[in-house]
Formats: structure tokens, C-alpha cells, sequence
């Protein structure tokens, strides 16, 4: 015994760290919380036996590396995992006749706190444990942290950022196209948090729970846990809810926690205990992983079998075609279920899926429907050769470890729909009245075949005033309001034709770049589009294709000749950064967020990168001692690195 249990770690290692880092740094999953939980404890189990623990053991590391966006710093002290048990006897056992807190183990991203004379400096990620980012523009958006507090010493707070479910499903059901939302609260709160740009943090509703009080220097709290929480409480911070336990009442109290998951919206995919008894806790020392004062309990995950009856395919505007799992309908935690998302063909052929096959099924955290294992594995799933909703060939694509189905056919009926509703959207044409439903009402009766048509409803006036849910006053709001949408501005138009990698952001740029001429963004070689800053080879291809195209061109001068696009244009008189290019980064003190810096430097003729380079004019930060690969990378180039009101002072004035 030795060398085969060792072979299977050198499996398990990098199936493990892939679906960790798909997790943590790129907010996606190639497989289930369950199966990964599995895998994970498979490997536990065989680092015992052996001994061994190989290098880039997951066992042996915490989250994810820190990315390069945002600034990094170093935790005071480590921030360790929680070893875990899906076992309440093991749960109370644990307890050794002592009390604790048991409290929600909350599925977000966790965030350390820092504060001084009163005031928030500093927020800080967990990262990987030791050196986290810095996001404390965004934490000061959060919802319900205190900015100012009574107290007037250091103080530190860890806590976790979480999304609830409800704003989780209202941001969802504002992205039109399904392989953009996001797959769960966690995710979307993760990207949220680490945003550059704050006013999207602060539209997200972020949530902060404060579970740990780190550092409160000259307050006693008389050895107690449960004292450091009315602390924080009484400091204005929403405190994780959590029951004072003893081995007595936890069962009950697990019961508690248990009955209260199935409507609780703030997600948690489990429970925390916490020796109250700080000395004592303390006194346990830690592992190279996990501290020996705190445990985490995970759900044992509720699982039914049952028969999968179809896989549905949906295609959407970009052609992908999303997998949903049909099965005999299961009672799971108290709701009945038939119905669960598959994610991507990787995940499909990973479970070796068939129809008939007996499946098991749960809820992750007790509310996402997931596939957790197909007992009949009987890999004859036919992937669909043509799209269901045009019956043109399908392709299948690879990203990275995730594979996926697309249909190539651009005149899908499923691509218009999803195109008609991007051109009419709010940031786009905005034209109030056309939902997704009345959009494909109309294209099935033939009203609209290219956007043009968008303008000319008023030869159906008849036919749309007698359709289920129209009348006279339903179509008078609709004509005024294309009537009104007819008068609009480049950016808006370029961003409702849909070109691909062209969003509201890139459609600004191009029009800029090109003094708002439409003729001279048509007429662009790849080589120009490429020399923007920001677009690249591939979006360069993608826009001069598209203006290329014969049909695309004929649609658009139809399209023109229905609008009125109006006339912007930069003043020359204020391009006093012409020919100068800049890089932002880091957080600022004058400006609201680095996109108004940004547009600023623009208006005036000036460029924005993403990167330093021998062009560069200068680096603004604000932390000039930053160790930041972008500081590094000016000082090796000899680029200078100015604060922000340096800039103003030498470029703006």
C-alpha cells in the first residue's frame, strides 16, 4: 500500500485546484459543491494513510491568489479554514463540555475590516489566506457597515460580503443573455466585491456579516466570545446570527438553524462553532491549515433519486445553448423539484448522462437544484447536431476546461429575438413597450425582420391593436415611444447592433475615438480598430467584419434612414492631453471611481490603458511605495508614477 493511494493524489490534486480556481479567482464552477466536497475528503482520507501531502495540495492552501487589478496587502494574521464535519454527534462531541456559538456559515466572500479614530481605512479580501486585496472604496458602498464608529481605537473585523437570493434573482433577470448570469449568489457577490469600479458594487446590494472580532486593542470582554459580538453589535455592525450552545442544546439549535435554511435569503451553505472561551480557544494552537478553536458544520445534502426524462436545450442571442436537466419530480427540503441546470456539455459528459438513468438529486446549499451523481452512467446522451430552435448545425466550443454548445447559424430565429431585445434595451435604442414576449409575437407574425422594422410598426397598427394584451392605448405608448426612440446617438446605435465584444463601454470608445463619425468607424481597417486601445485583434476582426458584411450594410442604411443620430463632437479647444496615454490605478480621492478619470483625461484628447508600457505618459496611484506589478513594471521602464493630485495639479490645470 503506498504507491497507488500516492497515484490517486496526483489525480485528485489538479482536477481539485482547477475547479478551486474556476470557483475563487474566475467566478465559475466545472462541477458541483458535492463533488468537489467529495473529491476533497477522498483526498484528506489518503494524505492520512500515506502521510504525504504532495505540493499544490489543495489540503495544504487557502482560496485563491490575489489578482493584479486591485491592490494587495498583507493580513495581520492569517486567515485559516475551517475543518469540517457533516456529523452533529462528532459536532457536539467536539464541544468537550464547553459552550459555544453556533452560527451561520454564510456562502459570500469574506472581508476584513480595519478601522482607526473612529473611521474606516482599509478593507481587505481574505485572498489566499496572507496577502489579500484591497477593496475599500467598494466596502464603503456596502449596505450596512459603519463608516464611522464610537470607537476611537484600531479596531479589525472579519466578516463575509454576501448577496441574498432575492437581489441574486432580480440582478439575473436584468441579463438578457443566459450564459452571462451568474450560476449563484456567491459568484455574483465575489465579482461584485472585487469590481474597479465601485458604483456597480454599490448597485448590487452587498450585504456584510461580521463573525470574528480580530483586534480591539485595551477592551476587556471578560474572555467571552458572545461579549465580543454585543460589541460589534453595539458598534452598528450587523453580526451573523449565532446560538450560545453547550452539549445539551445543540441538537436543538442545529435543528433551529436547519428548519430556518429553507427560507433564509441570505445564502449559507452551513454552520460555524466557536469555543466561547477565548483563552482556551487560544490555548488549542492550529494546524498548518485550521485554527482548533472553530469547526465547520456542513449539511448533510438531502438526496433523492430519481428518473431523468429529457435534457432541454436553449439557445440564446450569442448562439450558446444551455443544457437544463428534466426528471420525475422529488420532494427536497419541503419544495418539489423537476428541474436543474447542467451548466455546459463538460459537465454533461462528466456525469456520463442518459435518458432513463436513475439520478441522484439535491439542493446545494438546501436551495439550488443540482445533479449530484447518475447511478446508471450510461453516456448516451445525444448531443444535439442542429439547434432546436432553427435546426442549423451546431458547434462545440472549448474555453478553457469548459466545454460548450453553440449554434453557428446567425440568422436563428432565437438570435433575432435575443438581438431585437438587446436593440430596443434601455442602454441601446430605448424603446419603452417591446418586451422579449411582444418581440417574438410580432416576429412569429412576420412584423419584424431587421430593425428597421422597428420603426415602421405603424403598418400593423391594425393587427397589433387586436392581439391578446394590446388596444388602442397599449399602441399609442408603444408609437410614442419609437417615435421619441428614433432620435438617439451613435453610442446607443452601435451598441444595439450587437456586434460581438461590443458593449455599452466599447461603443462609447469607438465613438470617441472616431469624433462620433460613423462613416469613419464603418470604413476602418483591422489595422486601425486595433491600434485603439482596449480593442485588439479579435474585437478589431470582429467590427470590421461586421461593417463588411453586404446584408449588415443594407440593414443599416435602412436603419439610418429611420433615425436621426445626434451630432456630438470633442472640443479642440480643451485637447490639451492629445497624444498623451495614461494608467489609473488604485483607489482616488478626487474623483468618484476611475471611470470618471477616465472619461475626464479622454474628454481632453488623452488616452486610458490598461497596462504600462514605453508609451506611457505617466502611472497614476496614489500609492506611490506600492509594490503593485504596475508600479514595478513604470519604475523598470522609467515611467513616472505621479499621485492623483499631482496629475491634476501638472495636467489639468
Amino acid at each position: 500500500m503506498g504507491e497507488k493511494e500516492i497515484d490517486r493524489m496526483k489525480e485528485l490534486i489538479p482536477v481539485l485546484n482547477r475547479a478551486a480556481k474556476a470557483y475563487y479567482a474566475q467566478d465559475t464552477e466545472i462541477m458541483s459543491n458535492l463533488e468537489y466536497d467529495r473529491l476533497y475528503d477522498e483526498l484528506v482520507g489518503l494524505e492520512k494513510i500515506t502521510g504525504v501531502t504532495l505540493a499544490n495540495s489543495p489540503t495544504g492552501s487557502v482560496g485563491y491568489e490575489a489578482v493584479d487589478e486591485l491592490p494587495k496587502d498583507r493580513h495581520e494574521q492569517p486567515m485559516l479554514s475551517l475543518s469540517k464535519t457533516k456529523s452533529r454527534e462528532e459536532l457536539r462531541d467536539w464541544l468537550n463540555g464547553r459552550e459555544a456559538l453556533l452560527s451561520w456559515k454564510l456562502d459570500g466572500l469574506t472581508v476584513v475590516l480595519h478601522y482607526a479614530a473612529g473611521r474606516l481605512y482599509k478593507a481587505v479580501t481574505r485572498g489566499n489566506g496572507e496577502v489579500g486585496e484591497v477593496v475599500t472604496n467598494n466596502a464603503k458602498v456596502f449596505k450596512n457597515i459603519p463608516l464611522t464608529i464610537p470607537y476611537q481605537g484600531e479596531l479589525t473585523v472579519r466578516g463575509e460580503a454576501v448577496i441574498s437570493y432575492s437581489d441574486f434573482e432580480k440582478i439575473n433577470g436584468q441579463i438578457e443573455e443566459a450564459e452571462a448570469r451568474y450560476k449563484n449568489p456567491r459568484n455574483l457577490c465575489s465579482g461584485s466585491v472585487r469590481q474597479l469600479n465601485n458604483e456597480i458594487t454599490a448597485e448590487r446590494n452587498v450585504m456584510f456579516y461580521a463573525y470574528s472580532l480580530v483586534r480591539a486593542d485595551d477592551v476587556d470582554f471578560e474572555n467571552s466570545r458572545v461579549k465580543q459580538f454585543a460589541f460589534m453589535a453595539k458598534l452598528g455592525f450587523d453580526v451573523v446570527e449565532y446560538r450560545l450552545v453547550d452539549p445539551d442544546t445543540i441538537m436543538d439549535d442545529i435543528a433551529y438553524f436547519e428548519k430556518k435554511i429553507q427560507t433564509y435569503d441570505i445564502p449559507s451553505d452551513g454552520l460555524v462553532l466557536l469555543y466561547d472561551d477565548i483563552a482556551y480557544g487560544h490555548s488549542l494552537g492550529r494546524t498548518a491549515k485550521f485554527p482548533r478553536d472553530s469547526i465547520a458544520f456542513k449539511w448533510a445534502d438531502e438526496l433523492r433519486e430519481t428518473v431523468l426524462q429529457e435534457i432541454e436545450w436553449s439557445a440564446s442571442r450569442t448562439g450558446l445553448i444551455n443544457p437544463v436537466a428534466v426528471f420525475e419530480p422529488v420532494e427536497l427540503e419541503g419544495t418539489t423539484v423537476s428541474r436543474a441546470s447542467v451548466h455546459n456539455i463538460s459537465i454533461v459528459r462528466g456525469l456520463k448522462l442518459g435518458i432513463g438513468d436513475h439520478i441522484t438529486v439535491y439542493k446545494a446549499n438546501m436551495i439550488i437544484p443540482q445533479i449530484a451523481e447518475n447511478l446508471t452512467k450510461s453516456d448516451t446522451l445525444e448531443i444535439p447536431a442542429v439547434c432546436p430552435v432553427c435546426g442549423q448545425p451546431t458547434e462545440i466550443r472549448q474555453v478553457g476546461d469548459v466545454q460548450s454548445l453553440y449554434c453557428n447559424n446567425p440568422s436563428c430565429d432565437a438570435k433575432k429575438i435575443k438581438s431585437f431585445t438587446l436593440f430596443v434595451s434601455r442602454d441601446a435604442m430605448n424603446v419603452d413597450g417591446l418586451s422579449e414576449s411582444t418581440l417574438e409575437k410580432f416576429l412569429a407574425r412576420g412584423f419584424l425582420h431587421e430593425f428597421a422594422d422597428v420603426f415602421r410598426l405603424n403598418r400593423y397598427e391594425q393587427e397589433i391593436v387586436q392581439m391578446e394584451g394590446f388596444g388602442e392605448k397599449s399602441y399609442r405608448n408603444l408609437a410614442e415611444s419609437i417615435e421619441n426612440a428614433r432620435n438617439t446617438t451613435l453610442p446607443r446605435l452601435i451598441y444595439g447592433l450587437g456586434i460581438e465584444n461590443v458593449g455599452v463601454a466599447n461603443a462609447k470608445m469607438l465613438c470617441r475615438h472616431f469624433r462620433f463619425s460613423l462613416e469613419a468607424l464603418r470604413n476602418a481597417t483591422v489595422e486601425e480598430l486595433s491600434d485603439i486601445d482596449g480593442v485588439g485583434g479579435v474585437i478589431a476582426s470582429g467590427i470590421y467584419a461586421f461593417f463588411r458584411n453586404v446584408e449588415q450594410t443594407e440593414k443599416l442604411d435602412h436603419l439610418l434612414s429611420e433615425i436621426h443620430i445626434a451630432q456630438e463632437t470633442a472640443d479642440e479647444s480643451v485637447q490639451t492631453l492629445a497624444g498623451m496615454s495614461f494608467v489609473i490605478t488604485g483607489s482616488l480621492e478626487h474623483y468618484e471611481n476611475r471611470n470618471a478619470l477616465k472619461d475626464e483625461i479622454e474628454s481632453r484628447g488623452g488616452k486610458v490603458t490598461g497596462s504600462v508600457t514605453g508609451k506611457t505618459t505617466c502611472l497614476i496611484n496614489n500609492d506611490l511605495t506600492s509594490q503593485s506589478s504596475k508600479n514595478k513594471k513604470a519604475k523598470e521602464l522609467g515611467i513616472r508614477i505621479v499621485s492623483e493630485e499631482t496629475f491634476m495639479e501638472e495636467y489639468l490645470s
